[in-house]
């Protein structure tokens, strides 16, 4: 059992995220031998991942695995690995809005949903975390399109727009507040504990003696700022009901500020040991969310008087916009993204230790 593992692979970009998607049939459905061949595809215990494909980034080090859909309502299933860097972990718990931009156009140049017109509406369900995401992707003449005109911060250059609509990031009160709570303190610091889209743990920036304007690079670098929020997400993961978290990267550390280039509020999103270079998708969801609930550290640090149907929100990189609708009774979020395929071929991993030892 010496040789290399060949795996059909498509390398993509998905928002300000990438890494590579899988067929669900191409990998092993135990999740013990499947997380042991990211870990190598990855080449994760190494801070540059030089003995694998990952980027040496926690952005840069997601997988996006895709099959037939197991749900009514859905065309596909999206299950998203979040692969550590230094350690041999994978973490499925989370989802990421950034790679999801990515799982329409794979699905469809995979063969499992039909291109329909000049734009394909594929409904994702992601396995993660049980939730539904419509994506229209552009497919002129039957074929996916990545070019034109749409740009996103972070991303250089323009591309095809995909428009993702998030149908159950915003739950019910009593379920986007695990605790009941919109607002409460964790060691003399006011902080919203809010589950939308993604779990997080929302705190103004000045309360933990930073700006919030600092670079990403910046906050990544303040060890006693990253000590400080981790004591404190592992605290709020307990009260959220998501047990000992320190090797969980859930839930997201953001850092709010006042506004000051015309958006609504600024953000430093943590992943959650370094300062994401923009903004996660599923985290701007949550943070716009947030900003129209009252009580919330995010809307008193805003002021919203009235609540606006697009939500702004800067980042180290730019900015997003958040558009919250009401949709059948509850409001949905929707956000415009763009993805590209880089390549397309076979990856190759060691074999798994289970493999080893059966042999």
């Amino acid at each position: 059992m010496n040789d290399l593992i060949s795996i059909p692979c498509v390398l993509m970009r998905g928002g300000t995220s990438k890494g590579p998607f899988f067929l669900a049939s191409d990998l092993p459905s135990d999740p013990a031998r499947r997380d042991e061949i990211l870990l190598s595809v990855m080449g994760s215990g190494h801070p540059l991942q030089i003995d694998g494909i990952g980027g040496g980034n926690p952005v840069t080090s997601k997988v996006a695995i895709v099959g037939p859909a197991s749900v009514p309502g859905a065309d596909v299933d999206y299950l998203f690995a979040q692969v550590r860097i230094d350690q041999q972990l994978v973490d499925t718990s989370p989802n990421c809005g950034n790679m999801l931009a990515a799982v329409g156009p794979f699905a469809i140049e995979a063969g499992l949903v039909p291109a329909k017109g000049p734009a394909t509406l594929v409904r994702i369900h992601n396995v993660n975390t049980r939730q539904l995401i419509e994506a229209e992707v552009p497919t002129p003449n039957g074929k996916v399109s990545y070019l034109g005109d749409a740009s996103i911060d972070g991303v250089p250059g323009r591309a095809a727009p995909i428009a993702l609509t998030f149908l159950d990031a915003a739950n019910r009160m009593d379920e986007m507040f695990p605790t009941g709570e919109a607002n409460e303190t964790i060691d003399d610091v006011d902080v919203t504990l809010i589950d939308c889209a993604m779990p997080m743990m929302i705190v103004r920036a000045e309360d933990l003696g930073v700006t919030g304007y600092e670079s990403a690079a910046a906050l990544s670098a303040n060890a006693a700022l990253l000590e400080r929020l981790e004591r404190l997400r592992v605290a709020a993961g307990g009260r959220m009901g998501l047990g000992d978290v320190r090797d969980r990267v859930i839930p997201k550390p953001v850092l709010l500020a006042p506004a000051v280039h015309g958006g609504h509020v600024s953000a430093r999103y943590f992943m959650p040991h370094d300062c994401h270079p923009s903004l996660a998708t599923t985290g701007a969801v949550g943070i716009a969310t947030s900003l129209i609930v009252a009580d919330t550290v995010s809307a008193r640090l805003a002021g919203l008087q009235v609540a606006p149907a697009v939500i702004g929100i800067e980042h180290p990189m730019g900015h997003i916009d958040v558009k919250l609708q009401e949709r059948d009774g509850r409001i949905v979020a929707g956000i415009l993204r763009t993805a590209r395929r880089l390549f397309e071929g076979c990856v190759f991993a060691k074999p798994t230790t289970r493999m080893v030892h059966a042999a």
